[in-house]
């Protein structure tokens, strides 16, 4: 008897803790849906403010807005993206992100195998040196990098800060995917090498096939890196609008436009919309990439 009704204890548990698991973490989700609206409100501000006209930008809060009459116009991104070069810079940051994001993580790819998977003399040492400039502040670069890209006639082209960015973002970028590749399975690899794979066989057709959800966080983290700096490409593009991208633009709208705000709000927005879509559509990737970059190696 006490054999038979073992079982049947453990599935009343069981039936009783799915019933009370809800009631126990409902807090926990009530504060967490509390945390994200308070954090949310800027945003919202941002973008009710940025469809406002520029009279009651002035006078009322953004959250008079839902009160009548609703009121509402395109006004302050037509002025800004005609009259303000934002629609050029636009462009400009494509020009400057889109690379900035691939070379790194190309590199650092073919960086990342070679410490997780080929033997050579040093390589704890180098890898140990790699993962050591993460501490080192890019602000101690700036002028013997911008030194060296004027004697080479580079400043103030996209080359130039497509290859800072790469520099900047190559420490983190194979720490990150070494700590992923050397998570993979060996027996994947030696499955490959007794079926007369070559290593770069090996690399391009099964190494980055399975490291996806790597390779997408680490192109989040880059992208929006590169899309939402000023001091580099200040630095090294300079203000020129030709080659001037969004957060440089945006920059010259705050010291020259410091009481029409309301075209602020809708440069930020405008910034930071393509950020965003690019988030939401690689989020899936982005946890399972973290967390199997922090805790294999």
């Amino acid at each position: 008897m006490d054999t038979v009704a073992i079982p049947g204890r453990r599935a009343a548990a069981l039936q009783q803790a799915q019933r009370d698991g809800p009631l126990r973490r409902g807090p926990l989700h009530l504060a967490i849906l509390i945390i994200c609206l308070i954090w949310m409100i800027p945003t919202v501000g941002l973008l009710i403010s940025s469809f406002r006209p520029p009279a009651l930008v002035s006078t009322t809060g953004w959250w008079m807005a839902f009160t009548p009459p609703f009121i509402f116009t395109l006004e302050n991104y037509q002025r800004v993206l005609t009259t303000n070069n934002m629609a050029q810079s636009f462009v400009n940051s494509l020009f400057v992100t889109i690379p900035a994001t691939v070379m790194p993580i190309l590199i650092a790819a073919f960086a990342a195998y070679a410490f997780a998977w080929m033997d050579f003399p040093g390589r704890n040492w180098l890898f140990l040196a790699v993962v050591g400039l993460l501490v080192v502040p890019l602000q101690t670069t700036l002028i013997p990098v911008l030194r060296l890209f004027t004697a080479l006639g580079l400043t103030g082209t996209f080359l130039a800060i497509w290859l800072a960015h790469t520099g900047y973002g190559l420490p983190f970028a194979i720490y990150l995917l070494r700590n992923f590749f050397g998570g993979l399975p060996r027996e994947m690899f030696e499955s490959a090498y007794l079926d007369g794979a070559g290593t770069w066989t090996v690399f391009f057709r099964l190494v980055l096939p399975v490291s996806v959800p790597a390779i997408a966080s680490l192109a989040i983290f880059q992208f929006m890196w590169v899309w939402n700096d000023l001091l580099v490409a200040l630095v090294y593009l300079g203000g020129q609008p030709s080659v001037a991208p969004m957060p440089v633009t945006i920059s010259n709208l705050v010291n020259s436009l410091g009481q029409d705000w309301q075209l602020l709000t809708a440069a930020a927005f405008i910034s930071m919309a393509l950020p965003l879509v690019i988030f939401f559509s690689l989020q899936r990737y982005f946890t399972h990439g973290i967390l199997a970059g922090s805790v294999k190696g």
